[in-house]
């Protein structure tokens, strides 16, 4: 399969657009039960053009963190009325983009961006819609980096804030209150993390009714997780218990719809990025495969400590070594992994780094002055 690789100057990313779709398609299969169940692409994941057309094309909304998302958004057709827009720091223009295209929702953030919304839909005569993000303080088991949901957090609003910022929104006039959302954190593999999340939003919910609150949506965020370790074994994350978890501990009023903000195990498995082994280089105790690619083209394990399964996919030979891989940036983090078992390896090698079609190509940088890799699909050969 990979022998159509070798005359293209690496790295490069490299997209399956057959699983993508299959990746969709579970999805809609699992939450065809529940048509009040709505899936938004966390377009922050993965902003390739052509992925984007295929997502959209199979019916999804979008969630956006920024104007330039949401501009994305827009050139890749998907409608506004289907787009959310989340980030704590939201500036007038990115705001007024947002009211202009009449998005679905603002997910808000803070009581001064709640005012903020509200002074610029008064200018522009027109009525925002607006989810107020409650931090649910809740821990989940995942990377301290991408936990988001605790109280100490510089996303989203307090418990403690909640029914003030709640009765502030239902007074603002150029303000619809249409409902809470929630995002706990990240690469989320066990399905207790989410049950605890739905134990809080039922609390919250008793509490909305006890004071006569009518809201209309409730937004769980995403959060779902992938296997790094056996990629291509577990190509498709487990939607089924994701959404069931929520159909069966989340209890939502008859008038409610559910909103999800997938990304990462959306479009994470799709990806491949290709790299090229320049030299192989021995150390005291041990030895080193250095490779084109760097962490300007894959930033995750310099930033996160993230694994990424890494294969020699040219090598026939039937020894193993032990091997750091590495970039060519000027900096010592820049480390795929370290000590991992593969093929006796050699110049010229090609090595694939899986898993990297989400937070791998839409955070790459030029760093160095290096150019930015190609990105390729399954449809280019």
């Amino acid at each position: 399969m990979y022998s159509k690789f070798q005359n293209i100057e690496t790295p490069f990313y490299y997209y399956d657009t057959a699983l993508l779709e299959a990746t969709l398609k579970a999805i809609r299969d699992e939450i065809k039960p529940y048509p009040h169940f709505h899936v938004h692409y966390a377009i922050k994941a993965n902003a390739n053009p052509r992925l984007l057309s295929i997502i959209q094309q199979a019916g999804f909304g979008v969630d956006c963190v920024s104007g330039g998302e949401i501009q994305v958004a827009i050139n890749a057709h998907f409608p506004t009325n289907s787009i959310v827009y989340a980030g704590v720091g939201k500036s007038d223009k990115e705001i007024i983009i947002g009211l202009r295209n009449n998005i679905f929702c603002f997910n808000v953030e803070s009581i001064p961006e709640l005012e903020v919304i509200n002074q610029l839909a008064v200018k522009e005569n027109t009525i925002a819609n607006v989810c107020l993000r409650i931090n649910p303080d809740v821990s989940p088991h995942t990377h301290a980096n991408i936990i988001t949901g605790m109280a100490e957090n510089k996303f989203g609003i307090s418990m403690a804030d909640m029914e003030k910022v709640i009765w502030l929104a239902n007074s603002l006039p150029n303000i619809h209150f249409k409902g809470l959302h929630f995002h706990i954190g990240s690469q989320i593999t066990n399905m207790g993390d989410f049950q605890l999340l739905c134990d809080r939003i039922n609390r919250i919910q008793d509490w909305l009714d006890s004071h006569a609150i009518r809201a209309e949506i409730i937004n769980v965020g995403g959060g779902l997780g992938i296997d790094y370790q056996n990629p291509q074994v577990n190509t498709i994350p487990n939607f089924k218990d994701y959404f069931q978890t929520y159909a069966q501990y989340l209890h939502l009023r008859p008038h409610q719809s559910l909103h999800f903000e997938l990304g990462r195990s959306i479009v994470a498995q799709c990806g491949t990025l290709i790299t090229r082994v320049l030299y192989i280089k021995q150390g005291t105790y041990k030895q080193f495969a250095i490779v084109d690619a760097g962490m300007t083209d894959l930033i995750r394990p310099a930033l996160y400590h993230a694994h990424h399964k890494i294969e020699n996919i040219s090598s026939t030979a039937k020894t193993y070594e032990l091997y750091d891989v590495v970039g060519p940036v000027c900096e010592s983090s820049d480390v795929f992994d370290i000590n991992i078992q593969l093929p006796t390896t050699q110049r010229g090698d090609l090595l694939a780094i899986h898993s990297i079609g989400a937070y791998g190509e839409v955070m790459a940088s030029s760093y160095n002055c290096r150019q930015l890799p190609q990105s390729l699909t399954d449809k280019d050969f």
